[in-house]
């Protein structure tokens, strides 16, 4: 089975992602490798191994860190050079909620991204009320972050991103470490959003309904296609390497 094949479901237009021979150093670590793809679904999922590169391919679509070589666009932007464009068309959910705070307040968190983007202080704080009420959440605003709980942060980072209105949300595990209510209610709100989803996870059955998966080893392609053939392929791949003693091996 050719896992590279296009999907049919892909057509290229200005508001697609496309990598071209992107490479990205940390540290003198190659972690995306000579990577090349294009793509403009609508739900897109990213799976692979710890270290395969994963959330760096997100900060790097983000505009958070600068690729090494290649060339790599977004919606037809450069993320990292042009980050006006970047704020009003991407936005990113971490995995973990207290490195994304940085208010003491919900109603003071959700303004500050909206000051970012150059809304007036009173268009800001009226915009973040409108978002909190559309949430069914009017009566968070005073509430300190500090005081929720982790679901709850994840909602009030969610919550400050859709008040951007990006055209793209970017997920960073964003299931990480919640109990399975919460997470049904925070999977509620994202299938709710009519814009665009990159979605990193771990857990495969968080991505089985996406309309194209990502898998990528080692920093490069290993595939790229609809859930079923991925997912079946990763799968089969991972119980594999389970069942060998890949743990003992040392990276250089």
């Amino acid at each position: 089975m050719d896992l590279l094949k296009k999907n049919p479901a892909v057509s290229t237009n200005a508001n697609g992602i496309d990598l071209q021979d992107v490479c990205l150093h940390i540290e003198g670590r190659l972690v995306l490798n000579h990577l090349s793809l294009h793509t403009n679904v609508k739900r897109l999922g990213i799976i692979g191994r710890n270290g395969s590169g994963k959330s760096t391919l997100c900060r790097a679509l983000s505009g958070l860190i600068e690729i090494s070589s290649g060339q790599l666009q977004v919606a037809g932007i450069n993320p990292y050079k042009d980050r006006r464009a970047a704020l009003l068309e991407i936005g990113i959910l971490f995995q973990n909620p207290d490195h994304q705070i940085i208010f003491p307040t919900v109603l003071e968190e959700i303004i500050f991204g909206l000051r970012q983007l150059g809304q007036s202080k009173k268009m800001a704080e009226d915009n973040a009320l409108q978002t909190l009420a559309s949430f069914g959440k009017s009566h968070w605003g005073n509430a300190h972050t500090s005081a929720l709980s982790q679901g709850q942060k994840h909602l009030v980072c969610l919550m400050a991103v859709v008040a951007m209105q990006p055209k793209l949300i970017i997920l960073d595990e964003p299931f990480a470490g919640l109990d399975i209510p919460t997470k049904r209610q925070l999977q509620r709100y994202l299938d709710s959003f009519t814009g665009r989803l990159i979605h990193i996870s771990h857990n495969p059955a968080d991505l089985e309904n996406y309309q194209q998966l990502l898998w990528l080893e080692a920093g490069k392609v290993a595939g790229l296609g609809s859930a079923d053939e991925i997912l079946a392929a990763y799968l089969e791949q991972m119980h594999k390497i389970g069942n060998s003693d890949d743990i003992s091996n040392l990276s250089d």
